[in-house]
């Protein structure tokens, strides 16, 4: 069974990279363990942000009156809300399986592991192996939810990412451990759901890798909906014996004890890497991760890794962008390395958040002379109609070029705002260009028009 290109692992890497490989020509296989998609089409982007549109509706209901509009007795049915999210990634699932065919690309199933003399051997449910033999092998693999040594996950009291998109029923009360975003957007699902949510974060704000004022506006916006919040606290161990986890939490100010149904660890992920043949073939890794070059090749020739198994964001659109730009480069095209300080980050918790390039802080101590502007959506008409008046968006300059160095939001809907920044940014665009640009009325958007402004004293509405 020979291939140009053989892919393992079939999530939004690994697909988007076969897609590609059979659109430039190469004749593809791509092999899959599970399910088609892989983590992020069955058990992470697109199944939780089917939970979070429930909870946002549920919201909505619960606020009518705030809308002039009265609706009683309105109730959720935690079993259809999880149907519900797993029936929308089913769909996307044989999605996939359609794209597969129509790019005439090979599915195998089963457990992979490469090689030397690049070749795949492919163990199938049933026991037996198949080997493949390809002229490039692209490893896809991904990531899973990581776990710590005092916080062990048993599927039942102390969860990862994966259980609890498909608890039996809902907990009364839940301790989140990270405030990443798996870790916020599970806090504000659950929250809005009626269950009581502590969230416990090891660093001095959540959201760390925000900008540290989108952080403090989302801790605002979070308590407000009654999350607790703690943060410079660590989960020193959890006793599970009983009918309630108890949680032991260090504090700046001595240990307490929350009581909860369930334990969320959301502390990040770690790469599969582990028993898929990397050392038989002399393949390096550090630190838990894949070595690549910039256009994803390993230190033995032939063999290819991106997607959460390498070094950078463990983001689905950046495993995409890398499985397209390895196969262009294998295939001779003009490919462009990826420019990591312009990739968008977004968090699907109420509010939104979504951010690109440096923070304030991180562009100070690249030596930046900068001017920031902000413009809060208590000034802006559409946020005001439209009852989301929480948050703003933040924009950085270079006070020297006027180069966009970076772009802050939090507040509803910015996730869909931010890739007019990244693309700004690619075309190297100036405040004043920004400021220049009309943008449509009354828009969320219009925001982003009126913080590019706010920079350089030019803010019409404030």
């Amino acid at each position: 069974m020979n291939y140009d290109i053989i892919v393992i692992g079939s999530g939004p890497g690994g697909y988007v990279t076969a897609i590609r490989a059979a659109q430039l020509g190469f004749k593809t296989a791509i092999v899959e363990k599970e399910s088609l998609g892989g983590i992020c089409l069955n058990w992470g982007c697109i199944p939780t942000k089917a939970l979070l549109k429930s909870a946002q509706v549920f919201e909505y209901l619960n606020h009518s009156k705030d809308y002039g509009i009265s609706a009683d007795n309105i109730k959720h049915d935690f079993g259809a809300v999880i149907k519900r999210s797993r029936d929308v990634a089913e769909g996307m699932s044989k999605g996939i399986q359609f794209l597969m065919k129509k790019n005439k690309i090979e599915v195998i199933m089963g457990t992979a592991k490469v090689k030397p003399g690049k070749k795949v051997e492919v163990k199938g449910a049933d026991g037996k192996t198949t080997l493949l033999e390809g002229k490039h092998i692209v490893i896809a693999t991904g990531a899973r939810s990581k776990q710590l040594p005092n916080l062990k996950q048993d599927g039942k009291k102390i969860i990862g990412y994966r259980e609890a998109m498909s608890l039996p029923k809902q907990p009364k009360t839940m301790v989140v451990v990270g405030s990443g975003a798996i870790g916020v957007e599970f806090a504000y699902f659950y929250a809005a759901m009626g269950t009581k949510v502590t969230i416990v974060e090891f660093l001095p704000n959540i959201v760390p890798v925000e900008d540290e004022e989108v952080s403090k506006q989302l801790e605002k916006s979070f308590k407000k909906a009654g999350i607790e919040i703690m943060t410079e606290a660590s989960v020193e161990k959890v006793d599970v014996l009983g009918e309630l986890c108890k949680v032991n939490v260090k504090t700046k100010t001595g240990n307490v004890q929350l009581d909860c149904d369930i334990v969320l660890s959301a502390v990040g992920v770690e790469a599969n890497i582990e028993g898929i043949g990397l050392e038989d073939c002399g393949i390096k890794t550090d630190k838990g991760k894949i070595v690549v070059d910039k256009y994803y090749a390993t230190n033995v020739a032939g063999y290819y890794a991106i997607g959460d198994c390498v070094p950078g964001q463990a983001l689905a659109h950046v495993a995409s962008a890398e499985g397209i730009t390895c196969v262009e480069k294998i295939k001779g095209l003009h490919a462009e390395a990826i420019d990591y300080n312009n990739i968008p980050g977004c968090t699907y918790c109420q509010p939104e958040v979504a951010s690109v390039g440096f923070t304030e802080k991180k562009a100070k101590e690249a030596g930046y002379q900068i001017k920031v502007g902000k413009f809060p959506f208590t000034a802006s008409g559409k946020a005001k109609a439209a009852g989301a008046p929480d948050g703003f968006i933040k924009l950085i300059f270079d006070a020297k070029y006027g180069e966009l160095l970076g772009a802050h939001m939090i507040g509803a809907n910015v996730t869909e705002m931010i890739a007019e920044i990244v693309a700004l940014r690619k075309l190297e665009t100036t405040g004043h260009e920004l400021i220049k640009t009309i943008h449509p009325h009354p828009t969320m958007s219009e925001a982003i028009m009126e913080a590019a402004a706010a920079a350089y004293g030019e803010v019409i509405h404030l």
